[in-house]
């Protein structure tokens, strides 16, 4: 099997609003949840209870991708207020 490389460079990761749509998604995975609570007799009834748990693992889950994604961006402006700080832009 021949081995793959690639043709051309790989695109810069397009940056975003990363916090507001991790944000987005937890709430969305909590309100799933909770949605379905009061329906959990009919979905233990059809051995369906992982659509419940599944909401509510990416719920919990989602805070923990809020910490992460709130503590990259404050890394990423506090390495671009370095940047500026070592490298000021010159005056024209």
């Amino acid at each position: 099997m021949a081995k793959w490389t690639a043709k051309h460079e790989a695109p810069e990761p397009l940056e975003g609003p990363v916090v507001a749509t991790v944000t987005g998604g937890t709430i969305l995975w909590f309100a799933l949840f909770l949605g379905q609570l009061p329906f959990y007799g009919w979905f233990a009834d059809r051995g369906q209870l992982w659509w419940v748990w599944t909401c509510a693992a990416g719920g919990f889950l989602g805070l923990i991708g809020i910490w992460y994604v709130r503590g990259r961006e404050a890394a990423l402006k506090r390495h671009a207020a370095q940047q500026a700080e070592h490298h000021p832009h010159p005056q024209p």
